[in-house]
């Protein structure tokens, strides 16, 4: 490993890999990095291609360094303490916003930034909301949960989710839409709302929602689809074998594993 160097956001450098020519270069990908989030190689000859006289070649790597996650949950109750820690076990910084002080001390939340504050207060609990963060609403009533939405739902996010059943969720979608017309503001881009939060995986516990509702999470942090990646049955229709013989197969399979 040789120099490195650190370009933030911000355009502050930290390091350097030698200064010149070939450090703006580098500065250059760098700044392509940080727009598209992809890595790259800079290559130079420091003879040949930049005209300097200490000769010999560089080739430097640069790739992006993502921030941490942070992850919003509204609502201390049950399913937030089951998805807390699962969040947190895949990379996630998480914030949680609860007026009841007694479940913000739950343990599954001790590595959990926490803020005792009713959905009113949102932009006190969490005033720097922005672009890459994820939030997931799971209040311990409707009527909060509504009023979360129809505060964040204008606020910077990459991920706003909601807890509920279909009823619910249109329900809440439809009030919502009504009261800003109602104020006379601008119609709120709802369309970016997840609701009902997670993947449809059929669980109903605590701990199976979490699991939905990271899983989604994370699909949505790598661009990934939360489709099986099962590919079993291409394989074998390549090879000509038959659906017949692929569902006894599979029996056969199952009762050998027995």
């Amino acid at each position: 490993m040789g120099a490195r160097l650190l370009l933030r956001e911000d355009g502050v450098q930290v390091g350097t890999v030698g200064g010149g020519a070939i450090e703006e270069q580098v500065l250059d990908a760098c700044r392509a990095c940080l727009r598209d989030g992809s890595p790259r190689v800079v290559k130079a000859h420091l003879v040949r291609d930049l005209g300097m006289c200490c000769g010999g070649a560089m080739e430097v790597f640069v790739e992006y360094l993502a921030p941490e996650a942070r992850l919003v949950l509204v609502g201390a109750g049950h399913v937030a303490q089951a998805v807390a820690p699962v969040a947190a076990g895949v990379g996630f910084r998480v914030v949680v916003v609860d007026d009841r002080e007694e479940l913000l001390g739950h343990p599954a939340f001790a590595g959990a930034e926490r803020h005792a504050r009713d959905v009113d207060e949102l932009d006190l609990a969490v005033p720097d909301l922005g672009e890459r963060d994820y939030v997931v609403v799971l209040t311990r009533d409707h009527a909060r949960d509504e009023r979360a939405l129809a505060h964040l739902v204008r606020r910077p996010h990459r991920y706003l989710g909601m807890i509920g059943s279909v009823r619910k969720v249109h329900a809440i979608v439809a009030r919502v839409l009504r009261r800003e017309q109602e104020l006379g503001r601008s119609v709120p881009d709802l369309s970016r709302v997840r609701a009902p939060v997670g993947i449809a995986l059929g669980g109903r516990t605590p701990a199976e929602i979490a699991i939905s509702i990271v899983a989604e999470l994370l699909a949505d942090r790598h661009g990934g689809t939360g489709a099986a990646m099962n590919v079993v049955p291409q394989a074998l229709a390549r090879l000509g074998v038959p659906a017949s013989a692929v569902a006894s197969g599979r029996e056969g399979d199952a009762r050998d594993d027995r």
